[in-house]
């Protein structure tokens, strides 16, 4: 078994070292990881990318698209033929269609390759040819990658974390009304571990409905073909006193829990998330202004535990070949920004960057580089000057995904200094004592593009640069 283990290791390493030098000699392959908490948007964002890239006529940040070097974009077959091919086309349809609508959101890993034919730049541009660049992009559930600090934990740390956070939360009243009715140290019976599990993916889907995003473990949420099995029947409990109990319901959970590390988290990070090259976090950073103080701190948690999943860095060629690969470049994206007018887009940016200060400092020190930027990835607004209250407010039009019908929209204004928001959120305030801040849910609208033109965004081309530019 440990020999068996071993050769697996050593083949991986060979063979991780064999692509690398394929993809410095001949072919550069580009491994952009895309995820993001629920409802922030990946599949939107995926698809727009991909749909701007093949008719660039909306890149202009772009450089290589902006001097005319990409000579062609077209799509291949995935690299990988275990994973689900990313529905790029039917996404695409249901955007830019006669009746236009939001795609489903993203449950499982897939996978879409995106070739770029690119005229070099420099020297020696006239004496080469255009080089074909690669870009694997990879769609996972920001879920699963919360999961990645799980790894760290035991169960007693775990199960302490989250019933630290639990408290005071009215949408665990259920769980913890059912933890107090059971004996962890008692007997264990299959039927009281199932209904603990049951109580808490209740709980975990209503934390995430109300804008919570420290919903760990993430397949609770997006079990698969795990659905109904041990490994997802576990739950926390509250600290006990020495060694749990060979055959007490602790002592199963403590299993369970470890075999859902090793036989889900695990395998993830080793087959997905650790050939990662460049990673797109997108953050719904309005929805969580809109929830209140507690979910925005909630938020900021999350994010700097997902930024501890990466290992930040740049791939050197040794640093490879020991299997050691980082991430090299990491952007943080608020998604939605058409809900905001453009004079309120450097504010929310500015909210992004210090929500995210402690991480992104975490990865900047590590040598990652990173960047916040606000953006949407599907413009489905316009924006509009009305009077409010006797006051000119900025607003932005649209249509309302709930009636279909066209309306102005002010979400309120959010505040210069992001202290104003972040210190009551670290301090667990109940509410926001100035304004409370609306969201609009709007249908994407419909679109007439003209020839070599992708779906209207603000910003991905900038995004695009920063991910992809070096390489082009």
């Amino acid at each position: 078994m440990v020999i068996s283990r071993v050769a697996d290791a050593l083949v991986r390493q060979v063979e991780a070292v064999n692509d690398g030098v394929n993809e410095a000699l001949f072919e550069p392959v580009i491994r952009l990881g895309v995820t993001g908490l629920a409802r922030s948007g990946k599949t939107v964002f995926i698809t727009s990318l991909v749909a701007n890239l093949l008719d660039r006529g909306r890149m202009p940040q772009l450089v290589a698209a902006a001097d005319g070097r990409i000579e062609a974009a077209y799509l291949q077959p995935q690299p990988d033929d275990t994973i689900a091919r990313f529905a790029f086309e039917e996404n695409l349809a249901a955007l830019t269609g006669p009746t236009p609508h939001w795609p489903d959101n993203t449950r499982g890993v897939s996978e879409l390759r995106l070739s770029l034919k690119v005229r070099p730049t420099g020297l020696l541009a006239g004496m080469r040819s255009a080089q074909t660049v690669h870009l694997d992009i990879v769609d996972y559930p920001g879920e699963w990658l919360l999961d990645l600090s799980l790894l760290d934990k035991s169960f007693a740390d775990w199960s302490a974390h989250v019933l630290d956070r639990l408290e005071g939360r009215a949408q665990a009243t259920e769980y913890l009304a059912a933890l107090a009715a059971v004996d962890p140290e008692a007997p264990f019976e299959d039927a009281t571990a199932q209904g603990l599990a049951k109580a808490f993916t209740t709980y975990l889907q209503a934390a995430r409905a109300a804008g919570y995003s420290d919903c760990t473990p993430g397949r609770f949420l997006l079990p698969g073909d795990l659905a109904g099995s041990p490994v997802l029947g576990f739950a926390p409990l509250p600290a006990g006193e020495g060694r749990p109990q060979r055959g007490s319901l602790r002592r199963e959970m403590v299993r369970r829990y470890e075999a859902y590390k090793a036989k889900v988290v695990k395998p993830f990070f080793r087959d997905h998330f650790a050939r990662i090259d460049r990673q797109v976090v997108l953050v719904d950073a309005l929805g969580a202004i809109h929830n209140g103080p507690r979910a925005l701190e909630d938020l900021r948690q999350s994010m700097a535990d997902i930024l501890g999943a990466f290992k930040p860095g740049r791939n050197a060629f040794l640093t490879r070949l020991l299997g050691g690969k980082r991430v090299e470049k990491i952007l943080f994206a608020a998604t939605k920004s058409d809900h905001l007018h453009h004079s309120q887009h450097p504010r929310l940016t500015g909210i992004l960057q210090a929500l995210l200060r402690e991480a992104r400092h975490r990865a900047d020190f590590a040598g990652a580089e990173t960047h916040a930027l606000a953006l949407a990835a599907l413009r489905t607004t316009t924006e509009a000057r009305l009077n409010h209250q006797g006051q000119e407010v900025d607003c932005v039009r649209g249509l309302l995904l709930d009636s279909g019908k066209r309306a102005a929209f002010y979400p309120g204004a959010l505040p210069e200094d992001p202290a104003h928001l972040l210190s009551p959120a670290r301090k667990g305030a109940e509410s926001w004592l100035d304004q409370d801040y609306a969201v609009m849910r709007f249908a994407p609208a419909p679109l007439s593009l003209r020839p070599g033109e992708g779906p209207p965004h603000i910003r991905l081309d900038r995004a695009a640069q920063f991910l992809i530019g070096d390489k082009l």
